[in-house]
């Protein structure tokens, strides 16, 4: 049957939406971790996670974020990817809150402008190349708390910079090699 007999013209062919410069491997399974690789990110978790705990808890300065708990699983579990590196939890976590901060200001607790707010982060932090998706619910944190301009600095600022010390440390002493690059 031809296209004019259905009623139905063939679908055109769809444009890829990203052009990649580089072959991108197939992924065939879930990854598979040892024992030994699973009881060294589990540390690492924990120990980056106590820290900022710590500090928040007993030292009276608040280095806690709720989106910290899938950034510390992020740099234990895959710290080789872009996602996990330095840049992109420092840069990713400060755009994305420094975004949900000048969003709440401007345009107040909209719904409309806390999905603005989201959708300018993702932005922002890819023209960057400080892509970290954990930092990415940073905005919704901003509008659930509604905190001061001072948030942009304590937790989330010295908290990445702090769970980057720590990573950095970590993986040094159980002779992983953590960052792979710097910027």
């Amino acid at each position: 049957m031809n296209e004019l007999a259905s009623g139905v013209a063939p679908a055109p062919d769809a444009a890829p939406a990203v052009r990649r410069t580089e072959a991108v491997p197939a992924i065939t399974a879930a990854p598979a971790y040892t024992l030994r690789f699973g009881a060294v990110a589990c540390a690492g978790v924990a120990l980056i996670i106590g820290v900022l705990a710590f500090s928040s808890f007993n030292l009276g300065v608040l280095l806690a974020l709720g989106s910290f708990g899938s950034t510390a699983v992020m740099m234990f579990t895959f710290p080789e990817l872009h996602f996990s590196q330095p840049r992109s939890v420092v840069g990713g976590h400060f755009i994305c809150t420094a975004v949900g901060l000048a969003a709440l200001a401007l345009f107040g607790p909209a719904w409309w402008s806390l999905a603005l707010a989201a959708g300018v982060s993702c932005a922002l932090m890819m023209l960057t190349r400080c892509m970290h998706p954990p930092a990415g619910s940073n905005p919704v944190i901003v509008f659930l708390v509604g905190p001061k301009l001072s948030f942009l600095f304590f937790p989330t600022l010295f908290g990445a910079l702090t769970m980057v010390a720590v990573a950095v440390v970590y993986h040094r002493a159980c002779r992983r090699t953590y960052p792979a690059y710097w910027y």
